[in-house]
């Protein structure tokens, strides 16, 4: 299994979802991504967990990128892939509980490096650290 794969395939679907406004059916039969036949199981059913999760949970997931927003900057003004990429982090980092913080982010950054703007990885890690603080402590 490639959770990283897994992840990158949840970032496309979630950018779709926001932008092209694909549905939650048709995102999570992976048929759309590139050699989606090429997939494993443990992959695909990760990615598909990680998609499903964060649309069921979106309104909180928004809701805590937007609380952790410096006051003059607005949610909708966000790029939108840097959006999708924390949508998915944010989700694993409060419902992913066996996902250590570390992970969660490392794999954030290495996705913005791959897909986003030259220095989203820095905005990124940044949210993603200041909201990993602010969880309860298992």
């Amino acid at each position: 299994m490639s959770r990283h794969k897994a992840r990158v395939l949840a970032f496309q679907a979630l950018f779709s979802y926001d932008v092209g406004g694909e549905g939650l059916e048709e995102l999570l039969t992976l048929n759309w991504a590139e050699n989606s036949g090429d997939l494993d199981t443990e992959t695909s059913d990760f990615a598909r967990m990680l998609i499903a999760g964060t649309v069921n949970h979106l309104s909180e997931v928004d809701s805590c990128i937007k609380g952790h927003l410096a006051p003059k900057w607005q949610f909708d003004r966000l790029n939108r892939v840097t959006v999708a990429i924390l949508r998915i982090s944010i989700f694993s980092l409060l419902y992913q509980k066996d996902m250590p913080v570390n992970v969660v982010i490392d794999q954030a950054i290495k996705i913005s490096k791959e897909f986003g703007e030259d220095d989203a990885f820095k905005f990124i890690n940044a949210m993603l650290d200041n909201i990993s603080k602010g969880l309860p402590a298992d």
